[in-house]
């Protein structure tokens, strides 16, 4: 059996609320190592290009005017 069969069998013995628990437990964890990984990221010491700066700049305008397009919207024009 391999380890994520054996898996597979311990989260389906699990309670409901134990089950939230190691979620919680696991994505906290995620999380850490993520958070560890940005921490230690070399500054981004590059200048930014007149075009990158008149994106940003526009991206910013477009948020301020509302005209976003959700995650959920996103996901639906993917699917």
């Amino acid at each position: 059996m391999t380890a994520k069969e054996k898996l597979r069998v311990v989260v389906e013995e699990l309670s409901e609320s134990e089950a939230e628990g190691a979620l919680d437990y696991i994505v906290s964890r995620r999380h850490d190592e993520l958070g560890a990984l940005l921490d230690s990221a070399p500054v981004d010491d590059e200048p930014s290009t007149p075009e990158e700066e008149a994106a940003v700049q526009l991206a910013r305008e477009e948020l301020e005017r509302g005209e976003t397009v959700s995650l959920d919207e996103i996901r639906a024009e993917l699917a």
